[in-house]
């Protein structure tokens, strides 16, 4: 693998399945009664997030620590960037002190990008702006292929504000390398222009979108990212887009429900639904950890296991 890990298109497919096969190693890490092994012990990670947080922010440090890598976490509410010090000046600053790895989240596109060109730490991408969030997609991709036992050829509706999303950026790319079929279906305001060129097809709406899907994403409304009125009124949006007992019926009966999180109830999704049996929200909580220590594993350059 490369050095960092900033965008989906950094991996092949091959490294793609290394990660997603690496993670089902990591899984039982998580099973055993010490939950620890001491595979990057003397490695030291810095969480750095620019954002809001949780599942991200909280299954990086446990990954972290599973490994046995010394973590120290920053928060920007208790940082130099409240008195005016750039996102280079931090990044020199905590590059000065010789971490091994920075886990970088930022409401800018790109800045990790810019932090992998002046740092010798290992970057990896939590999260930039509306650009990419590439460890989710793999989540997505091993909650899946646990639940599919393949990718290709799988139909997968993405439903929501596809606009604003990092997810959806790097989960067709993901998808479509590995074979999906990809449907998205959003409002027409929410629609990134060109996005067909990436090999999806675009359907305003929802009921088409989810007939005899194997897979359905649903997308959290961004509504810190939008600047103006993209549809009339949550209520209205729900009833026109968000998805409910009646339109999983219109998949296969053996569909998944899928979310990034955080959701938003009776917006997004129907309750009865995010809570059902179709759901593995949950799931992927829990294989964000996995996956997020095949990654760092793989970035320190696979070292011994115990």
């Amino acid at each position: 693998m490369k050095k960092d890990l900033l965008a989906i298109a950094d991996l092949t497919r091959e490294e793609i399945y290394l990660i997603l096969d690496t993670a089902e190693a990591m899984r039982e890490i998580g099973l055993r009664p010490i939950k620890k092994v001491p595979t990057l012990r003397g490695k030291t990670i810095v969480n750095l997030f620019f954002e809001p947080s949780t599942r991200t922010r909280t299954s990086f440090e446990i990954a972290e620590k599973r490994l046995s890598a010394d973590t120290l976490n920053i928060a920007v509410a208790t940082s130099s960037v409240l008195k005016g010090e750039t996102l280079v000046d931090t990044a020199m600053n905590i590059e000065a002190m010789a971490p091994d790895m920075i886990v970088l989240r930022h409401a800018s596109s790109g800045a990790c990008h810019l932090l992998a060109r002046i740092c010798k730490s290992r970057i990896i991408n939590a999260g930039d702006g509306m650009h990419e969030h590439p460890t989710q997609a793999l989540l997505d991709a091993f909650t899946i292929r646990e639940h599919k036992k393949r990718i290709e050829g799988l139909k997968v509706a993405i439903v929501g504000d596809l606009l604003h999303s990092r997810v959806l950026r790097s989960n067709v790319q993901l998808l479509t390398r590995l074979g999906a079929d990809v449907c998205l279906s959003g409002p027409p305001t929410m629609v990134p222009a060109g996005i067909e060129r990436c090999g999806v097809r675009v359907l305003t709406s929802v009921d088409e979108a989810v007939v005899g899907a194997d897979v359905i994403m649903m997308l959290r409304i961004q509504q810190e990212r939008m600047q103006g009125a993209f549809f009339p009124s949550l209520r209205e949006y729900f009833t026109v887009f968000g998805m409910t007992a009646e339109r999983v019926r219109r998949a296969k009966p053996d569909v998944i429900i899928m979310h990034p999180g955080p959701m938003n109830r009776g917006v997004e999704i129907a309750s009865d639904v995010a809570d059902g049996p179709y759901s593995v929200i949950l799931e992927q909580v829990a294989n964000g950890v996995a996956v997020r220590m095949a990654v760092l594993y793989l970035l320190a350059g696979a070292p011994e296991m115990d």
